[in-house]
Formats: structure tokens, C-alpha cells, sequence
């Protein structure tokens, strides 16, 4: 379920960047870990405050209800990543003025909050990346296969993502002695923290390559024209997303990101869908809505259906005929026909005399 990143700051959706900032400060203080807080509650205000004071985050959590923009190592399927605490203070951090790596990266007595104590190790994560496609009515409700060229960061196949060439070793990293971590203490507006952060030469490792890969200059990674197949389920609707998990960008010695598809359903000239239902307008004549009559209807699937138009149809009467709707995770929708009187334009004298007969009857 979505996160109310909103609620959670308790402030509106039309809050200011002012707004959002005090509700922080103010919730940060009393949930801060070192003060006697909720661990728990405040790592959930400190993510709603990295999406919510970030303006391409938050216009892409308004929208998507999530966000896309990871980037690179740590990302998180909800668009927070811990490791943005590490970068610096200004334009580089997505707080603004807030140095929250000083705030946010480790606490004294309980190691890093983010990685579950000091001597985890957390697993690199590539970002989710987010496309649009655009299919027919008739793919919504029937299911498709599109493939596609998608330009994204990709696994160095040379490598394998190690970054090191093939045929070589790995040596153990000089910076962090091996161990992948580094420790350090800093100050902040709530004091002095003793932090523990990935060491930033092997990427957490503890090792790094003897001699570089020459295809990828030893980032075990780069970006790539790749083609991806996406399964259309049935019964789609139009602005529904398709999570493909693994498929979004890769990164060095981690997992990669999701692929996250957003569909746009084209209109269709007669069809339209309710829930598992299919909906369509039928106009008979006068005669048939009088007298009865059958009426071919070609369906979704380009198959012909004849419908039985009862005697004396009224004008907006609605005909189902069932298990001719949407066919989805085992629901059967029916197709619901509804029935509309097409005047004619123009009659003839002889209709006109017919029409007064009828009239004189009381019809």
C-alpha cells in the first residue's frame, strides 16, 4: 500500500516548502533515536521529508504515488534512499540547506539505523526507472506482448558487473582494510553522531579489481540500448502500472532496479469498459424496436455475435449478453448492450401515412 507522506508530516497536500520543513524539524526532535524516540517513526518521517521537500520527487509521488529517481546505489522501490544522507550540503543534497548526513547516517548506540547495526552491510540497489506505452482498446481486454528499445544503465556483460577484467583477480581495498565500511563522527544541530558508511573505493565490497574491465573502464555498469518484452494482462485499465522487478537500472555489485510501465488505453469509436463489463451503444430502427428483430454485432474479438432485439424495446434498454466481457484473473465480465431508437432523417409520404395510422392507434 501506497505510503500518506502527508499524513505522516501532518501537514496538507497544498503544504509549502516552509510547511513541510517546521512539521520535520518538529516531528525529527521528537522521534529523534538519541532523545529517547520511535526508531521506527522516525526513519518514516525523515523518508516523507526526502520525497516531500525534493520537487521532482514530490510531483512524481503526487502522480505515481511513488517516486522514480533512486539514483544508483540504495535506491529504494519508494524513491527513499538512505544513502542521500551521505551527500553534501546545498545543491548536491535533496534538503537543500539541511546537512542531514551529519543528522541521519549512524547514531551512537544503535550503528546504522539504515542497514540494521553497525557491522551490516547494505546491498546496492539500482534506480527504478518509469515508461509510458500507449496500446488499444482491443490489447487491453484481450492481453498483448509489447517489446521495446529502452536507453538505461545495464549490467557490463563483459564483466559481469565486477568491474574487474576478465581473468584477473580482486585485491582487498587499501582504504577500508577489507572490511567495506568506514567509521566516522560528526557533528550536527542535534550533536556529535558517531556514523558508519560504506566505504566509498570498493562500494562496500571490501574489494576491488587488480586491473579494470576496458569495457566498462571498471564501473561494472553502463548505459545501453536494451529490449524488453512487457506482458499486458487482460482487463487493464487505462493509467494502470505494470511492475517488471529487475528490470529497471543495474549497478555495480548489486541488485538492480524495478522497470516500472504505465499504460495509456486508446479510446475505442464503439466499446467502452466498466469494471469487468464490456458497454456498447446499439441503434435499431423503429420497426425493429416495434416488431423485434435480430441484429448482427461484431464483438471486441472481431467475432460475430447475432442479437435478439425484443418486441417493443424502449429507447436506453440495456440487453446482456453474458461471458461476453472481460476475461481476467478469473472474473467474467458480461458484454451490456444498450439500445437506442435511430430516427430517420427524412421519411417518405407513404412512412408519413403509415405513421398517422399508427398515431390514430394510439401508438
Amino acid at each position: 500500500m501506497t505510503k500518506d507522506y502527508y499524513a505522516i508530516l501532518g501537514v496538507d497536500r497544498k503544504a509549502t516548502k516552509d510547511d513541510i520543513k517546521k512539521a520535520f524539524r518538529k516531528l525529527a526532535q521528537k522521534h529523534h533515536p538519541d532523545k529517547g524516540g520511535d526508531e521506527n517513526k522516525f526513519k518514516e518521517v525523515t523518508e516523507a521529508y526526502s520525497i516531500l521537500s525534493n520537487e521532482r520527487k514530490r510531483r512524481e509521488y503526487d502522480s505515481y504515488g511513488r517516486t522514480f529517481a533512486g539514483g544508483g546505489a540504495g535506491a529504494s522501490t519508494g524513491g527513499f534512499d538512505p544513502n542521500q544522507f551521505s551527500g553534501a550540503q546545498g545543491q548536491g543534497s535533496p534538503f537543500g540547506e539541511f546537512d542531514f548526513s551529519d543528522i541521519f547516517s549512524g547514531f551512537s548506540g544503535f550503528g546504522d539505523i539504515f542497514t540494521g547495526g553497525e557491522g551490516a552491510s547494505q546491498v546496492a540497489r539500482g534506480r527504478d526507472i518509469s515508461i509510458d506505452i500507449e496500446i488499444s482498446f482491443k490489447e487491453a481486454i484481450l492481453g498483448a506482448r509489447r517489446s521495446m528499445l529502452i536507453a538505461k544503465v545495464s549490467k557490463c556483460e563483459e564483466c559481469v558487473g565486477t568491474g574487474a577484467k576478465k581473468g584477473t583477480k580482486m585485491k582487498e581495498c587499501s582504504v577500508c582494510g577489507g572490511s567495506g565500511r568506514m567509521h566516522e563522527t560528526r557533528n550536527s544541530i542535534f550533536g556529535a553522531f558517531s556514523a558508519v558508511r560504506t566505504c566509498k573505493e570498493c562500494e562496500g565490497t571490501g574489494k576491488i579489481p587488480t586491473e579494470r574491465c576496458n569495457v566498462c573502464s571498471g564501473h561494472g555498469v553502463l548505459r545501453r540500448e536494451e529490449e524488453i518484452s512487457v506482458s499486458v494482462p487482460a482487463g487493464i485499465d487505462n493509467g494502470e502500472m505494470i511492475r517488471l522487478p529487475g528490470q529497471g537500472e543495474a549497478v555495480k555489485n548489486g541488485t538492480s532496479g524495478d522497470l516500472y510501465v504505465k499504460v495509456h488505453v486508446k479510446p475505442h469509436p464503439i466499446f467502452k469498459k466498466e469494471g469487468v463489463n464490456i458497454v456498447m451503444d446499439l441503434p435499431i430502427k423503429i420497426t425493429d424496436a416495434l416488431l423485434g428483430s435480430t441484429v448482427p454485432v461484431t464483438l471486441i474479438d472481431d467475432k460475430v455475435l447475432e442479437i435478439k432485439i425484443p418486441q417493443l424495446s424502449n429507447a436506453e434498454e440495456t440487453l446482456r449478453v453474458r461471458g461476453k466481457g472481460v476475461h481476467a484473473q478469473g472474473a467474467q465480465g458480461d458484454l451490456l448492450i444498450r439500445v437506442t431508437i435511430a430516427l430517420p432523417k427524412k421519411i417518405s409520404s407513404r412512412a408519413k401515412k403509415a405513421i398517422s395510422e399508427l398515431k390514430e392507434e394510439g401508438l
